[in-house]
């Protein structure tokens, strides 16, 4: 799937807890890194490519994946294994990572 200069996309599992504010982060490879603070971002999930939010990126900080820690976990309203099983089965043969830290702008009608 093409990720677009203003989209990102995410899997729909996700959705309700970006869209409730759970969720303000997001861990991402070197092939995502490219977004920057301030840019505007339409939300889409990663299955079917529907719109369901915008999100401003606050900041872009790399980190491996040893220095993943609770309060990561808890940006992804998740536990820290949980968070480092999903890190794994999305990018199994990654140890270099992107926090993307954003808030929620609105939600799309």
């Amino acid at each position: 799937m093409m990720m677009t200069k203003n989209k990102i996309t995410f899997f729909s599992r996700f959705e309700e807890d970006i869209v409730k504010g759970k969720k303000t982060i997001t861990i991402r490879d070197v092939s995502e890194s490219h977004f920057q603070p301030g840019q505007r971002l339409c939300v889409s999930t990663y299955e079917t490519d529907r719109l369901f939010a915008h999100i401003r990126v606050l900041s872009i900080t790399p980190t491996p994946f040893s220095a993943l820690n609770e309060r990561h976990a808890q940006q992804e309203n998740m536990t820290l294994a949980e968070l480092q099983q999903v890190i794994k089965e999305i990018y199994p043969q990654e140890t270099d990572f992107f926090v993307i830290e954003f808030e929620l702008l609105d939600e799309p009608v």
